[in-house]
């Protein structure tokens, strides 16, 4: 199987050298990690300088007095994890986002990025999504070629007869998979306004949550196509002052609304427009994720 996406992602990965070189991403997934997997099973890696929220028993008083400054034992997880993510394969994700690049493609490489680093940490990856017939459920497996498989089958699922909800996905995982996980949800504005709440209560008893939001494009002052129709909108509707003034309102209160429901159930979220900022976007939900709890 030749790696194109994981090439892809890996070219993409190496311009930013904050998040791959210095493993930066990689050290506050391990942040989330300890939130999920209770108790010290970790090797040493370096000192670094205290911050507030560090444990004290971390600190290395010899190496303090040594340097003058507050110095922890920094730790990587010896624990592999199980990251989940559930993919919106709705045919929503062949419109476009706000910079105007096709959903889908923003959302492969959103969940690409992430589930490339934490194969680099040596964690388990698995994805469940549906297409048009069936729930496609992805086993947990370490490698590239793995991940290959899953995005490969995630560009070939989002079609325009696919009508699927999310919600039966989340309602899979629940039914079906047994043990605790990283579970990162990718969708759109709509997707996350449709999630049962009463699934993520289920969700984040047991699990870390995160969400990633994949925007959407503003359907006024531009030619815009229409994925129910398959045409494009005519005229006087991109146009009209007044449906623009109803549409914005609309997008304002569900961007609100989606806000709230996500908060509410400390849900870290993030909002991606374009593949040239998956890097900052990714490192903002993983920062925040770290310090929610």
């Amino acid at each position: 199987m030749k790696l194109d996406y994981v090439s892809r992602i890996s070219f993409g990965l190496q311009r930013y050298k904050t998040i791959y070189t210095k493993k930066a991403t990689s050290r506050v997934l391990d942040g989330s990690y300890n939130s999920i997997y209770k108790g010290r099973s970790m090797n040493f890696d370096e000192l670094r300088e205290y911050v507030p929220g560090d444990d004290i028993k971390d600190i290395d008083w010899k190496a303090t007095s040594r340097s003058q400054k507050v110095l922890v034992r920094q730790y990587i997880a010896e624990k592999k994890h199980n990251i989940m993510f559930v993919m919106d394969t709705n045919k929503r994700m062949l419109a476009d986002t706000d910079r105007g690049e096709e959903k889908r493609d923003v959302a492969l490489i959103s969940g690409g990025s992430l589930a490339y680093m934490v194969d680099h940490n040596g964690d388990y990856v698995s994805a469940i999504f549906p297409d048009n017939k069936s729930m496609r459920h992805f086993p947990f497996k370490r490698g590239l070629l793995n991940l290959e498989n899953i995005l490969r089958n995630y560009h070939d699922s989002v079609t325009y007869d696919n009508d699927s909800d999310l919600n039966n996905a989340l309602s899979y995982l629940i039914r079906n998979i047994r043990r605790r996980m990283i579970i990162i949800i990718v969708t759109d504005m709509e997707g996350t306004r449709k999630l049962n709440e009463s699934l993520l209560r289920q969700l984040v008893i047991v699990h870390d949550v995160l969400l990633v939001n994949i925007s959407d494009a503003d359907m006024f002052g531009k030619k815009i196509y229409s994925v129910d129709q398959r045409d494009y909108l005519p005229p006087f509707v991109y146009e009209s002052r007044k449906l623009k003034k109803i549409s914005a309102k609309m997008r304002k209160d569900i961007i609100e609304s989606n806000e709230e429901k996500l908060n509410h159930h400390g849900i870290a979220h993030t909002t991606v427009d374009t593949v040239d900022h998956v890097d900052r976007s990714l490192i903002e939900l993983l920062e925040k994720h770290k310090h929610w709890k």
